[in-house]
């Protein structure tokens, strides 16, 4: 498989891409893919659009603000969960185990 290979990538944009990589769980080399695939697969979407989705206030299609969750969860369950484990247990359950 052919290599790419981007040169002089100013540093504020390599940190940028760091961080986004590890919002994502990904590595630097996965998170360009991803950002490769999601471009070439929307032709519509200019390379401005991808740098101004990451601009604060703006939200990509399909996701939902804490406090649009919370309203929802508030619907769907009336009542407390009384019984249930704590989340820093499952947390650190999770932690634990790898």
């Amino acid at each position: 498989m052919p290599n790419l290979s981007i040169k002089n990538v100013p540093d504020e944009v390599l940190d940028r891409l760091r961080e986004r990589a590890a919002r994502h769980h990904r590595s630097i080399q996965g998170e360009l893919m991803a950002l490769l695939f999601a471009a070439l697969d929307s032709p519509a979407i200019a390379a401005e659009s991808l740098v101004a989705s990451e601009a604060p206030g703006t939200r990509r299609s399909g996701t939902r603000r804490i406090e649009e969750i919370s309203a929802d969860h508030l619907q769907r369950w009336k009542k407390p969960f009384t019984q249930a484990p704590r989340a820093v247990d499952l947390i650190r359950a999770e932690r634990d185990a790898r």
